[in-house]
């Protein structure tokens, strides 16, 4: 069968996004931990590879911390709250980085790195349990899959669109491009990354209750983040964002409590 001018078009259209389709079924992958699918097109392994090579690049790069009362507490936390957590790919490894930045971050595969200027912000065990409870919430439900997983959607997409395209002049073509590119992370991968945020929120709040840590001293740990990111000028509008606004984080995390307490008073023997 032979295609010419216009249909040909059509057809490698309808080809790309055939092909889209099948991906999409294919790599619909169960998270156990909401119940629900996603799209993921890395394996666990795949996963766990790519987070260790990244680990091994921090830890190339940063400076690890000796200090023996901060390493404690970090292990002290941490080794409560992977007790509550499935990651079949784990081959735990934690890391103090002497770093200003207020960050702490778990990636696939078992890393966790936690930087000194978070410390002074989470004040506490609970409060450390908050951020890294949230952190370990994003790879078990394998946030970072489905953001590779999306932009790779989001390129196929876009390569759709220039093969529609193509008979059209430069000028429009370019702008339909450039509208696409800005619509799609307006409308697709900003508000995704931001419900990933809010949904590592209420995992994590499950296992820093399930630890034994109350779910409560959440609400002051993201209290202090906002007040720090005030200090430093505020944020950017939350449509600009990858993160939720401080006010409507606090709100979430406000309704998911009733929930979470019942989680800490049967870890702690409260009833």
């Amino acid at each position: 069968m032979t295609f010419v001018g216009s249909e040909r078009r059509r057809f490698l259209g309808f080809a790309v996004w055939a092909c889209l389709w099948l991906v999409v079924l294919a790599a619909c992958v169960h998270i156990p931990e909401t119940g629900k699918s996603a799209f993921i097109l890395l394996s666990p392994t795949e996963e766990a590879t790519l987070g260790a090579q990244a680990f091994n690049d921090l830890k190339r790069q940063g400076k690890v911390s000796t200090d023996p009362t901060v390493n404690a507490q970090v292990q002290r936390v941490v080794t409560r709250l992977i007790q509550q957590v499935n990651v079949p790919t784990a081959r735990w490894e934690v890391v103090v980085f002497e770093d200003p930045s207020p960050n702490a971050f778990a990636l696939p595969g078992g890393k966790i790195g936690v930087h000194t200027g978070i410390l002074p912000i989470t004040e506490n065990d609970a409060g450390l349990a908050t951020v890294l409870g949230h952190e370990l919430a994003h790879v078990t439900l394998r946030h970072g899959a489905q953001r590779f997983s999306q932009q790779a959607a989001l390129a196929l997409g876009g390569q759709t669109l220039a093969i529609a395209l193509q008979q059209q002049e430069q000028r429009t073509t370019q702008l339909a491009l450039a509208a696409f590119g800005v619509g799609s992370q307006l409308f697709v991968a900003l508000p995704f990354s931001r419900n990933q945020e809010i949904e590592a929120d209420q995992i994590g709040l499950r296992y820093m209750a399930r630890a034994g840590y109350d779910p409560k001293e959440a609400l002051g740990f993201w209290r202090r983040m906002a007040q720090y990111a005030q200090s430093r000028g505020g944020r950017p509008p939350e449509w600009l964002s990858t993160h939720p606004a401080d006010e409507n984080r606090l709100s979430a995390i406000y309704q998911m409590l009733p929930m979470a307490e019942v989680e800490y008073r049967r870890a702690t023997g409260g009833g």
